[in-house]
């Protein structure tokens, strides 16, 4: 993509010159044929034109180029109209002007002050041409702008389906349910008020899985009661090994991606040894406006079952939703992802 790019950008010159040229020899077939008698006549009216073609053509594209890289098409289209034209006829007017007072001096040794009035009569065909062109330029534009925002729609749709999918993949994993009804069946024979805790808490946590699969946000304390409940279920499996300090306060204005933190959590479980002999130690906590999660490194094998696909998905979807990056900080010690924490205006 990028040669292709830098191949059109070599090609340009040679558009221009033999554009400029066509069109040079154009008009003087059609509308000054005395150029045609002689040599001389014929290579002065040729530059003549070539001249202004190429000012008019090359200078008009650049003044296009510097609007279209300050004004954005899909937030101030009016304005980007009305300044493009507006830029495409003062320029067109002061390009024509300059260009011919030079050619009449060059070829003809007319001074300025005896070549206005017939500058000033061209110059009406001048702006009509730069008119016409400044409507070209702003409906395709418009066209590829508006191409453009389709193209980023839909990729965000697929995206988004991509996410919520893998999202309620890894949630309602056959691995996550067969390790809790393992300990429940066990807490049935041991501690029955446990057991009956411990259901109450799994139901929780599959009604919220439920619940917001199709929201593309959710208030961050519905997150964190959701993490209260998944944090209960992996305590009660793991025990002493694995220690969860959630210290975080919600505010009603504060939102999130759905299971963001749930799926840090699980990504540290899965990817980390957790024994007596290693207690697993997280730490979720909030610093000004991001929330980090955060663990002790003590990495195990865990073969092709893992796709990395999680964190990618996660940052695509803040990525739509804000400019803060989530960001990884690891070391040989900790392992930390700091992901930002949304505003409802940012919806």
């Amino acid at each position: 993509m990028r040669s292709l790019e830098i191949g059109r950008k070599r090609r340009r010159p040679i558009v221009y010159i033999l554009g400029s040229s066509a069109i040079s020899v154009f008009l003087l077939v059609a509308f000054m044929q005395g150029a045609l008698s002689s040599w001389q006549n014929f290579l002065s009216g040729f530059f003549w034109g070539f001249s202004i073609s190429i000012a008019q053509w090359v200078g008009l594209e650049i003044v296009y180029q510097l609007i279209d890289r300050r004004i954005s098409w899909i937030e101030t289209p009016v304005k980007k109209v009305f300044v493009q034209v507006i830029s495409f006829l003062t320029y067109s007017a002061s390009a024509f002007i300059i260009v011919q007072l030079a050619n009449y001096y060059i070829w003809l040794g007319i001074l300025p002050s005896e070549s206005w009035k017939s500058i000033i009569r061209s110059l009406p065909f001048t702006l009509l041409i730069s008119l016409v062109l400044s409507l070209i330029f702003t409906a395709i534009g418009f066209f590829f702008a508006w191409k453009n925002a389709f193209l980023q729609a839909e990729k965000l749709k697929v995206e988004m389906l991509a996410y919520k999918y893998e999202s309620l993949r890894n949630q309602i994993n056959p691995h996550f349910l067969f390790n809790s009804l393992n300990v429940l069946s066990d807490l049935v024979y041991d501690d029955q008020a446990m057991a009956v805790k411990f259901i109450r808490q799994l139901s929780d946590l599959f009604r919220y899985v439920l619940d917001s699969r199709d929201k593309e946000l959710v208030p961050l304390k519905d997150e964190l009661e959701f993490i209260r409940s998944f944090t209960f279920l992996l305590k009660t499996r793991f025990e002493e090994k694995l220690k969860i300090d959630v210290d975080v306060q919600a505010n009603p204005e504060e939102y999130i991606v759905p299971m963001t933190l749930q799926l840090l959590i699980e990504n540290a479980v899965k990817h980390n040894e957790v024994s007596e002999a290693f207690p697993l130690r997280i730490s979720v906590r909030k610093v000004n406006d991001c929330l980090e999660v955060e663990n002790n490194l003590q990495p195990k094998n865990v073969g092709d079952d893992s796709k990395k696909t999680g964190l990618k998905n996660i940052t695509q979807q803040f990525a739509f939703f804000s400019e803060k990056p989530i960001k990884i900080i690891t070391s040989d010690e900790r392992y930390m992802v700091r992901v930002p924490i949304l505003k409802s205006v940012e919806k």
